[in-house]
C-alpha cells in the first residue's frame, strides 16, 4: 500500500511536470449529454437510441481542451461511436496509447487517461470494463481508430490514441478504413460544406458476435455519418463492411439509421434532411464515387501488377529471412530500449519516492519541532501570571492573618477591662432584687410557719373529735 501511495504521488508530479498529459472524463449520469463535449453534435444534442446500461459516455480531453467525445460499450470492450470535427491532416503520426481508469474503478481517484503500465496494480479490475493493450498482442488484429488521427493534428491526434477510441481491425482493412475516411472527409466533405467549423462527423463501429481472446468484439462494420449545419447543408452515411476491405457503400442517415441501427436517431432533425440542398449533396455523392472509383481501379492495377511481377516475388522470397531477421534485430533493440527506460523509471520513481519521503520525514518534524516551540513560548506568558498571582493571593492571606492574630490580642485585655468595669455598675443594680428576692423569701418563710402550725391545729382537732366519737357513746349505754 506504501509503494502504492508513493506511485500515484509520482504519477500526480509528472502530471504537473507534463500539462500537455491526455484526459478522458467520464461523464456523470447527472450531466446532460457529454457536458463539455456537446460542441461535437449539431445543436449540441448527442445521438438518441443508445440506452443500455453498459453504454459509458466519454469526453476525450488532451490538454485541459475538449478534442471529442465517445461512446464506449463495457460489454463489447469497444467503442459504438466517436464524434468529431475535422481540424487539419495529421503531418505526422506518434502513437501514445492509453486507458481510462475510471471505466474500470469509478471509485479511484484518477479522472484522466493513463499509461496502461503506469497502474497495474493501483486500478482495481483493470481490463474489466475495457480492452488492453495486452488483448491485442499476438491476435493478428490492430487498434483502428474510429476517429482516425489522420484527420487531425497535434493536440486533437494526440487524443486519439487512445484504447477508449480504437476497434480491432484486421492490417488491410485498418489501412483502408483509414485511408478512405480521410479521403471522402478531405476530398469529397470539406470542399462541399461552407463553414468548415460546422461539419459534423460521427464514426461509429457495429459490434459482432466475434470477439479476440473471448472479450473484444471484433466490428461487422463501420460506419460514418457527416452532418454539414450550415447553409445549403447536407447529411451523408458511409457503411464499410468489415469483411470486404474495398467495400464503401454510401446511403443517406436515414437509411443508416434504418439498416444498421435501428431504435437509433444520430442527428438532430436529421440535419436538415427534408430540406437539404441536392445540388451540395450530388457534388458530394460524385466525389465519393471518384474516390471509390479510384480505389477500385488502384486495386486492379495491383493485381496484375502482382501477376507480372513475379521476378520481385523471387526476390522478396529471397530477402525475406533477412527482412525478418533485421526486423527481429529491430524488435531486440527496441524492447532493450524500452526495458533500459522502464528501469530508469523504476530509478526515477524509486528516488522520487524516497527524496519525498524524506522531505515528508523532515516537514514532519519542522513542524512538530515548531508545535513544540509554540507551546512552550505560550505557556511562559501563562506560568509567569500564575506565579505573579500566587504571590499576591500569599501577600493577601499574611496580611489577613496578621491582622487577626492582632485583633485577637487586643480583644484580650478590652474585654477583661469592660468586664471589670462594669462589675460595680452591676453589683448595684442587683441590690434591689436582692433585698426584693429575701423579702419574697422571709414572706414564704413565715407564710410556710403560718400553715404548718393550722396544719397541725388541724390535725389535733380532728384526732380529738374521732377519740371523742369512739369512746362517749359506750359510757351512755352503761348507764
Amino acid at each position: 500500500r506504501e509503494w502504492t501511495m508513493k506511485t500515484s504521488i509520482v504519477f500526480l508530479l509528472c502530471i504537473s511536470v507534463f500539462p500537455g498529459f491526455s484526459r478522458g472524463r467520464v461523464v456523470r449520469e447527472d450531466e446532460t449529454g457529454f457536458a463539455e463535449c456537446n460542441v461535437f453534435f449539431p445543436g449540441q444534442v448527442p445521438p438518441e437510441g443508445f440506452t443500455e446500461p453498459f453504454h459509458v459516455k466519454i469526453c476525450q480531453q488532451y490538454n485541459k481542451e475538449p478534442r471529442f467525445a465517445t461512446l464506449y460499450s463495457t460489454k463489447d470492450k469497444i467503442p459504438l461511436y466517436s464524434a468529431f470535427k475535422f481540424t487539419k491532416p495529421a503531418q505526422s503520426e506518434e502513437e501514445n496509447w492509453l486507458v481510462e481508469p475510471q471505466i474500470d474503478d469509478p471509485e479511484n481517484d484518477l479522472h484522466e487517461m493513463v499509461h496502461e503500465a503506469d497502474i497495474i496494480g493501483t486500478v482495481a479490475n483493470l481490463g474489466a470494463n475495457q480492452a488492453l493493450t495486452s488483448d491485442y498482442v499476438g491476435s493478428g488484429y490492430e487498434r483502428g481508430l474510429l476517429n482516425p488521427s489522420v484527420l487531425n493534428e497535434k493536440d486533437y491526434q494526440m487524443a486519439t490514441y487512445t484504447l477508449t477510441n480504437a476497434v480491432p481491425l484486421s492490417p488491410a482493412l485498418s489501412k483502408s478504413w483509414h485511408r478512405d475516411i480521410g479521403k471522402v472527409v478531405e476530398q469529397a466533405l470539406i470542399p462541399h460544406c461552407s463553414k468548415k467549423d460546422h461539419l459534423y462527423l460521427l464514426a461509429g463501429a457495429i459490434p459482432s458476435s466475434v470477439q479476440v481472446k473471448g472479450k473484444v468484439s471484433v466490428p461487422e462494420s463501420l460506419w460514418l455519418a457527416a452532418c454539414c449545419d450550415a447553409p445549403e447543408g447536407w447529411s451523408l452515411g458511409l457503411v464499410k463492411k468489415t469483411k470486404d476491405e474495398s467495400s464503401l457503400v454510401d446511403l443517406t442517415v436515414g437509411e443508416l439509421e434504418k439498416q444498421h441501427l435501428p431504435g437509433v436517431h444520430l442527428f438532430k432533425g436529421s440535419c436538415g434532411e427534408d430540406k437539404q440542398n441536392q445540388e451540395k449533396k450530388e457534388a458530394v455523392l460524385q466525389a465519393v464515387s471518384r474516390i471509390r472509383s479510384g480505389e477500385q481501379a488502384g486495386t486492379t492495377d495491383n493485381q496484375e501488377t502482382k501477376h507480372s511481377g513475379w521476378v520481385r516475388k523471387v526476390a522478396g522470397i529471397i530477402a525475406t529471412p533477412f527482412i525478418k531477421l533485421l526486423e527481429l534485430l529491430i524488435y531486440i533493440f527496441v524492447e532493450l530500449v524500452k526495458s533500459v527506460f522502464y528501469f530508469l523509471w523504476l530509478v526515477v520513481k524509486r528516488v522520487c519516492g524516497t527524496v519525498l519521503d524524506g522531505l515528508y520525514s523532515l516537514w514532519s518534524g519542522l513542524v512538530s519541532y515548531l508545535k513544540a516551540i509554540s507551546m512552550v513560548l505560550i505557556s511562559i506568558p501563562y506560568d509567569v501570571g500564575r506565579v505573579i498571582i500566587n504571590i499576591f493571593l500569599g501577600f493577601l492571606q499574611i496580611v489577613q492573618d496578621v491582622v487577626s492574630l492582632t485583633y485577637r490580642i487586643l480583644s484580650i485585655p478590652v474585654g477583661f477591662v469592660l468586664h471589670l468595669a462594669a462589675f460595680p455598675y452591676h453589683s448595684i443594680c442587683a441590690i434591689p432584687s436582692v433585698l426584693k428576692d429575701m423579702a419574697s423569701g422571709i414572706g414564704g418563710t413565715f407564710s410556710l410557719v403560718i400553715d404548718a402550725t393550722a396544719a397541725v391545729l388541724h390535725g389535733f382537732y380532728y384526732l380529738a373529735g374521732h377519740i371523742v366519737k369512739r369512746f362517749v357513746p359506750k359510757g351512755s349505754s352503761d348507764d
